[in-house]
Order: C-alpha cells, then structure tokens, then sequence
C-alpha cells in the first residue's frame, strides 16, 4: 500500500435544488436525511481523510449548511450551477492533495467501493491524475456507487481551462473527455451490474432506497454485496425504477443559464 503524505478529502456535492425531486438531500430514508446516510457511509471509507459537504449560497440551501452544523459536517458553500468552482473552493479550504468526488444523492455508496478506487488511484504505476469507477458509456459498477478520484493539480486545472456548462456542473468531464489530456485509469468490476440503478433523483428511486433500508431494518451498515443479494432474492425490486432515464455527462441544468 503506497504511503499517503497528501490529504485526501472527500467532497459531497449537494444542494435543495433538485430539478427533477425538489429537496431530495433531506428527504427521509428510514428516519434520516438522504444526505446524512450518504455521509455517513462515505466516512467509512478507510482511505479517506475527511469527508466534507459541498453545498451552495442559494437561501434553501441554509438548511443543508444548518443539518451539516447539527452533524459535525464540515460544509462549504459555493456556487449552485458551477460545481467545478464549487469542489475546487472546498479543496482549497480543506487543503486538499487528492479529490474524491461523490454525490448526496446516493445513500447507497459503499466505503469499500470508495476504498478500491481510491486505494487504485494511489497505487497507480505510473502514477495517475484522475481515476474512476465509471466512464462515460463504459461503466460495470451500478449507477449509484460512483467515485471519481483527482490530484488538486488536476481539479485546478480544470478548474481554470474547463470552459462548457456540461464541463462545470459535472466536474470532472475536462479530465477524461479527450484522450492524452490527462493519465486515466478506470476501476472496473469483475461482473457487470450497469444495468442497476440505486442513485436517487425521482420519486421511484425514492421508493426503491427506502425498500432496501427497510429490508435492513434502518441500519446503514450493510454493504453494496448484501444489496445485491437482495436483489436476487427480490428481482422485482430492480423494476421499481428501470424506467428512469439516468443523466448523462453532457446534460445541464437549463435553470444554469437563466
């Protein structure tokens, strides 16, 4: 295991802002905010050194900087469109050395998965500037589990060359959309789960999330292997959203340019 000098940081983006499920970062998930079960699973991850929320300046987003508080969160609050802006401003509060980006919509993220592709990005040789568990059109893990790892070098430079909405609001796009720009390296799985899909963002994602914490009585500690055996066990579970059309890397949020 490569010695860690740098600190590694994670940062949750998350806003109130939802297009598709309006204030779905603090909806209920088995008597607690989507974003709490996010962070807290995320802070499992061994390999990280801290996890911090990376919310906005908008007004509603006073609730999510007011739970962060309440939790012991560090959260820091930046532009609502402009993610890129917003991840590299936390990465310069919290001094980071290493990114690794996640999202508070998916309380279903798993430390271990965090671990592999971060511990992956650091064992890296030769080294590399960005790592990940999915690409674009080529991913084996399901949607949901993502984890983009980055050095801080790499997110300024994006950060001060990346000049299209798509490359703002999803972050990391400048990093692996064009071949040679940066060293890559792809985290896959050994067996392909891309048909699954366990990130929250409508009312039927909703609906499937809270069926799993529920089979887990509530608890969080269970891990991506025991959802996965409950899918076999439940296959219908699968249908409650297969009918959601995911993002894509180049979608943006309209209200951007208003």
């Amino acid at each position: 295991m490569k010695k860690v000098e740098e600190a590694v940081i994670g940062i949750v983006q998350a806003r109130m802002g939802s297009a598709r499920l309006p204030g779905k970062i603090l909806i209920d998930i088995a008597g607690e905010p989507m974003l709490v079960r996010v962070v807290e699973r995320a802070r499992r991850a061994t390999t990280l050194d801290e996890v911090v929320v990376a919310t906005t300046t908008v007004a509603e987003d006073d609730q999510t900087a007011a739970l962060c508080k309440a939790r012991g969160y560090r959260c820091v609050r930046g532009q609502p469109f402009d993610v890129l802006d917003r991840y590299m401003q936390a990465a310069r509060i919290c001094q980071a050395g290493i990114v690794v980006r996640m999202t508070g919509d998916c309380p279903l993220i798993d430390p271990e998965v965090v671990d592999r592709t971060v511990q992956a990005f650091l064992d890296a040789d030769p080294p590399v500037d960005f790592a990940a568990n999915r690409f674009p059109d080529d991913r084996t893990y399901p949607i949901g589990l993502d984890t983009e790892v980055c050095t801080y070098q790499a997110l300024a430079e994006a950060w001060e060359h990346a000049d299209q909405p798509y490359q703002r609001e999803h972050v990391m796009p400048y990093l692996y959309e064009v071949e040679g720009r940066f060293r890559v390296l792809h985290v896959r799985n050994e067996h392909d789960y891309s048909q699954l899909r366990w990130t929250v963002d409508t009312a039927e994602d909703l609906e499937l999330v809270r069926r799993v914490y529920e089979h887990f009585g509530g608890q969080d500690d269970f891990s991506w292997q025991d959802v996965l055996a409950l899918f076999r066990t439940q296959p219908s579970l699968a249908l409650i959203n297969t009918n959601v059309r995911h993002r894509t890397w180049r979608d943006i949020d309209e209200r951007a340019s208003d």
